[in-house]
């Protein structure tokens, strides 16, 4: 690869199991993702995503007041969001808060900007579920009028307008760096070419090699629109233990619970400890030891051309403990393996 892969973590803030058995307080979790971050910054991790959702079992609705106290404990390490819901906000209040994030991180806010695979913030916001691609297509345009960072003349349909107004405060840079997080339907991913986003490929399940076609349209829809080449970036779920027997006995429990309440919302099936082991085999899922997942994370990086991986290393109640010795077996000896396999 010509630019060296950039390694991530990203973190829902899941609420965790105690030592008690029970689930850990939302204060907890909010502190206990804060010391996740500040180690990740310690043991080289290149960025550190945390996710925003409206219900129970996660603990950070408000991911930049999050990311703001990380970057007061950190100090090289890029601080992203893992998404924003832009279609139940406001474009202009989230381009103001990660500006500011940009401004107290030193210039090392990002913003991954998606629709959501959660509805939970539209009844909560007052917002219509009907609307779910209006909202965020008129959205988008406005966010992409806001990072220009001039004054803005703009209307839609879903939100009142703007006539030649600032918003403040800007960034140092000139552009807040922002992707568009995208789960495989080829409209998003022209979507996202034509406005000129790098892409984030949420892939959770199944073969990575299945998106390669969603690479191949972005990287042709950038060219025909006139685009500059633009990173691609792919999240997926893992956990990494001194083992690949432990951590798969350590990831199993939680990440069935994770994905039974999940699906019982959605109307599927429950899992098999057989399923998770064909995902940790040849799927998405990247667990084991250190090698294991090293290797896993280069296969999957060049056969898309990957320019940003990042591991969702948070799996329901997964208990802080083990997702601290999961940061730091990423850090100090996935990330320099994998960084060799690609040479």
């Amino acid at each position: 690869m010509a630019k060296e892969l950039e390694l991530g973590l990203d973190t829902f803030g899941d609420v965790t199991r105690g030592v008690d058995g029970n689930p850990v307080a939302y204060d907890q979790v909010i502190r206990n993702v804060i010391s996740e971050a500040v180690l990740a910054d310690q043991v080289g991790v290149d960025f550190f995503g945390v996710g925003e959702h409206h219900r129970d079992d996660f603990a950070v609705s408000a991911p930049e007041t999050v990311l703001a106290a990380i970057a007061g404990r950190t100090e090289r390490i890029r601080l992203g969001s893992a998404v924003t819901v832009l279609s139940s906000d406001d474009p202009v209040r989230v381009y103001q808060r990660f500006s500011t994030l940009d401004a107290a991180s030193n210039g090392r806010a990002e913003v991954i900007l998606g629709r959501g695979s959660f509805t939970e913030s539209f009844p909560l916001f007052g917002f219509d579920l009907s609307q779910y691609e209006a909202l965020f297509e008129d959205k988008l345009d406005l966010f992409a009028e806001v990072l220009k960072e001039k004054p803005i003349t703009w209307s839609g349909s879903t939100r009142p307008g703007l006539t030649n107004q600032r918003v403040f405060p800007t960034t140092a840079s000139g552009k807040l760096k922002t992707w568009i997080g995208v789960g495989g339907s080829p409209e998003s991913v022209v979507r996202t070419a034509r406005y000129g986003f790098p892409i984030m490929l949420a892939i959770i399940g199944g073969d990575p090699a299945r998106f390669e076609p969603y690479v191949d349209l972005y990287h042709r829809a950038l060219s025909e629109l006139g685009q500059p080449k633009l990173p691609v970036g792919v999240h997926s779920p893992g956990h990494i233990a001194d083992t690949d027997e432990q951590a798969r006995e350590e990831l199993w429990p939680d990440f069935a619970v994770m994905r039974n309440r999940i699906g019982a919302e959605r109307g599927w099936g429950p899992t098999s400890r057989a399923e998770f082991d064909v995902e940790a085999d040849s799927g998405s899922l990247y667990v084991g030891s250190p090698e294991t997942v090293a290797r896993k994370i280069a296969a999957t990086a060049t056969t898309l051309g990957l320019d940003r991986f990042d591991l969702k290393y948070s799996a329901g109640p997964l208990p802080h403990e083990k997702l601290m010795r999961s940061i730091e077996l990423y850090g100090t000896k996935v990330i320099p393996m994998v960084r060799d396999l690609l040479r």
